[in-house]
């Protein structure tokens, strides 16, 4: 009679291809392979794995409350799972893209996962000026906008960035230049040169990043952080344009007042989001350069779902 080998509770915590680290319960980590062919854990999977040898097999993944990710036509990419809010990051310089914000924010709301926006280099004194002035209406919505100088002020960045984080798993996105290695740096001390560590010995010495990595911030591990690879393009060919201005909290509470029910909000008379448009946004109107985008992205997915 063969012996079953019991099954153990785990937490996917680094994503390297076809390798997961998996942390379990007693806080020791080891390398784990999914079962079959595909690769379909994310960090932040709790999963039952299975000893063997000196690594493990993943064989099941427990059900997830969410997962954070992106879709255009050729493929989904998938950031992390079970997730309670994610972190923006962006900086003063370089420009960031408020399409690839927006999206980002869009791709959360759908998810129901709280969204925050860190602006980065509070010290460039003009372009931060700039940059927050044109924050504006993301402000007056339900999101936090948080001021950041992430290398001249680190421990009172350090000290407000821990508030907002305690007690929760936060994923960190943003563009490349925006700070992301440095808050990672910031909270948890030395963690990307362990993670760096971990992948030259799965690549036989050869330097790779990882797509995705889970850090533990405090010692009795409640707070979460994770690190994500970052973007160019931001693909929401997962979201219905019906339910578009649904994900968008300045438009949202207009939809209310249009004649129509299944108005679209670009053409049709008597809109209620169209009459809210705004050139300066107004105290609880539309921005025009947000209402633009939302028409942008409404004919993109509109011409998605034909193919």
């Amino acid at each position: 009679m063969i012996e079953r080998i019991p099954l153990e509770r785990g937490l996917i915590v680094a994503n390297y291809g076809r390798h997961f680290l998996v942390e379990a319960s007693n806080g020791k980590r080891l390398i784990c392979h999914s079962r079959g062919k595909k690769s379909q854990g994310l960090v932040g999977d709790r999963v039952l794995w299975q000893a063997s040898r000196d690594e493990g097999t993943i064989e099941k993944i427990e059900e997830r409350k969410n997962v954070l990710y992106r879709q255009d036509e050729i493929r989904t990419k998938s950031f992390a799972a079970n997730l309670d809010q994610i972190l923006i990051l962006i900086a003063a310089e370089p420009e960031f893209s408020s399409s690839q914000l927006s999206r980002a924010l869009i791709a959360a709301e759908a998810e129901h996962i709280t969204p925050i926006i860190g602006l980065n280099k509070s010290d460039l004194v003009e372009p931060f000026a700039r940059a927050w002035e044109w924050l504006q209406p993301y402000r007056k919505m339900h999101y936090g906008v948080l001021p950041l100088s992430l290398k001249k002020s680190g421990d009172v960045d350090r000290s407000e960035l821990l508030k907002l984080l305690a007690g929760k798993t936060t994923l960190v996105l943003g563009p490349s230049g925006a700070g992301k290695s440095t808050l990672i740096n910031l909270l948890v001390p030395g963690a990307l040169a362990h993670t760096n560590e971990i992948s030259q010995a799965l690549n036989s010495g050869k330097h790779t990043t990882t797509s995705t990595t889970w850090y533990w911030v405090d010692s009795d591990k409640t707070t979460a952080l994770i690190d994500s690879p970052g973007f160019q393009e931001f693909g929401l060919n997962h979201i219905d344009p019906a339910q578009l201005a649904a994900y968008m909290p300045d438009l949202k509470p207009h939809v209310k007042n249009c004649r129509f029910y299944n108005c679209s909000h670009r053409h049709e008379p008597g809109c209620g989001v169209i009459a809210a448009v705004q050139t300066d946004g107004g105290t609880d109107g539309i921005s025009e350069n947000r209402y633009k985008i939302y028409c942008d992205l409404y004919a993109e997915l509109s011409r998605a779902e034909k193919y």
